[in-house]
């Protein structure tokens, strides 16, 4: 089974965490964001992973050196020239695989934190005989997200923009079981979108929507990245990670004073320095940070290098690369 994985975006809303680093490729708690979809499409009998990147895609390619040994599958990298939406990202990754392209694929949004049931949708896929299905996820507030309408069979019957209403309702989970045939559909070399210009001519052509329950979760901004960072901490979601302490992180070459205090909920990343009666909640600290002496880091991010002197304070802030972090 073969996966193509939409990874092109710059993720501006995590800057000036993304301005050097995509966010596929961004670290969450001791890996980069995209490993995590990588080994759980695995997981579920994907053998090859197809990512169409937009973004720095040569920083992307280095922080997933070994993925494939790893997570036991194959990876293969195809940059797009220009922006093509999502639908147009999806026909030129194909193109580009040819006849290598298998008759049934998968097609993903690269920037959710998951562990859907896969399996479940490729079944109802393959049972339905449709050329696409959808999978759904329910959630409490809908107002960010457009909302899916299906009949008994799970046939599709509409699509709902979204309204701004937080109230509850099934999302478009941004993961797709997708014939080749649907490709006929999206004009090579433009601009199309597989959510507004594509599935609305599949509704009457047998478009399904498969409602999968479990964790699933965008990390397009601080506030769900430090979230994602706690739930994979807590085991909210089904991973590989294996915490320090309970909802906690230190990476073994990290640097922690004897009278340093790291956590509730914390993740310290590789080369780190924490000096003496420093303290550090709530926060995630990149590779290579370093805290001075009683400097208080709480509800923030710090990308790699960052550097908070001693003494100073700072809350809910998110510090880009190498930057000096005052009080």
């Amino acid at each position: 089974m073969q996966a193509i994985v939409l990874v092109g975006g710059e993720g501006t809303r995590l800057r000036p965490l993304t301005e050097t680093v995509p966010k596929p490729a961004l670290t969450l708690v001791d890996r980069p964001f995209l490993a995590y979809m990588i080994e759980w499409l695995a997981s579920h009998g994907v053998t090859e992973v197809v990512l169409a990147c937009g973004f720095l895609p040569d920083v992307l390619a280095e922080a997933l050196a070994g993925e494939e040994e790893r997570a036991g599958v194959a990876i293969r990298y195809v940059v797009e020239p220009e922006r093509r939406g999502t639908a147009g990202a999806i026909r030129y990754a194909a193109d580009e695989l040819g006849e290598a392209l298998e008759d049934r694929f998968l097609a993903l949004n690269g920037d959710v934190l998951t562990d859907l049931d896969l399996t479940a949708l490729l079944e109802a896929h393959g049972a339905a005989g449709a050329p696409a299905t959808i999978a759904l996820h329910p959630v409490e507030d809908s107002s960010a997200y457009g909302l899916v309408s299906t009949g008994v069979a799970g046939e599709v019957l509409e699509f709902a923009e979204k309204t701004g209403v937080a109230a509850p309702g099934e999302v478009n989970a941004g993961m797709y079981a997708l014939e080749r045939s649907v490709l006929d559909l999206i004009p090579p070399g433009e601009e199309v979108s597989i959510e507004r210009d594509v599935f609305p001519r599949l509704v009457e052509k047998g478009l399904r929507a498969n409602l999968l329950d479990g964790y699933w979760m965008d990390i397009g901004t601080p506030e769900r990245y430090l979230q994602a960072s706690w739930d994979i901490l807590e085991r909210r979601v089904a991973t590989r990670v294996e915490p320090t302490a309970p909802g906690a992180f230190v990476d073994s070459s990290a640097e922690i004073a004897a009278r340093a205090t790291v956590g509730p909920r914390a993740v310290v990343g590789a080369g780190c320095k924490i000096g003496d009666g420093a303290e550090v909640s709530e926060s995630v600290l990149l590779e290579g940070c370093m805290l001075g002496e009683g400097a208080r880091v709480v509800g923030s991010i710090l990308a790699a290098g960052a550097e908070v002197p001693a003494g100073a304070v700072v809350e809910g802030i998110v510090a880009g690369q190498g930057e000096n972090v005052a009080a």
